[in-house]
């Protein structure tokens, strides 16, 4: 069973923000996306969303200490699924440590990125 929800994606490259916007749309999510996490923060978008899809590396508040904020701010109940062209074990390591429900490694495959959105909807569900 497919379990649909909410996503939001967090991209600071417009292309890749796009794409997995169409990938998720496309498996039947509903999709809000934004440049930066700040953006993300001031729309609220995070009381209705089921899932936060979020590049690590991003200008000003970065994909981590968005992880920590959104735990505090909805009380460890909204997902964050991290992904970066930049894996170092440290990071992943750190990322993992601090509540982040999965990561992946640019580029990925959209079904490694529709599976962690499933298994995160599950464990939510």
């Amino acid at each position: 069973m497919t379990i649909r929800m909410r996503v939001l994606v967090v991209d600071d490259d417009d292309s890749m923000r796009k794409a997995m916007a169409r990938l998720l749309t496309a498996a039947g999510h509903d999709t809000a996306v934004f440049a930066s996490a700040e953006a993300l923060l001031k729309s609220g978008a995070d009381e209705t969303a089921g899932c936060v899809v979020s590049d690590l590396h991003l200008p000003g508040m970065s994909g981590l200490e968005l992880v920590e904020v959104l735990r505090r701010r909805t009380h460890g109940r909204l997902p964050v699924i991290l992904v970066t062209a930049f894996d170092m074990p440290c990071l992943r390591e750190r990322a993992l440590a601090r509540g982040a429900a999965a990561y992946l490694t640019k580029p990925f495959q959209g079904t490694a990125l529709l599976e962690a959105v499933q298994e995160v909807g599950k464990s939510a569900g």
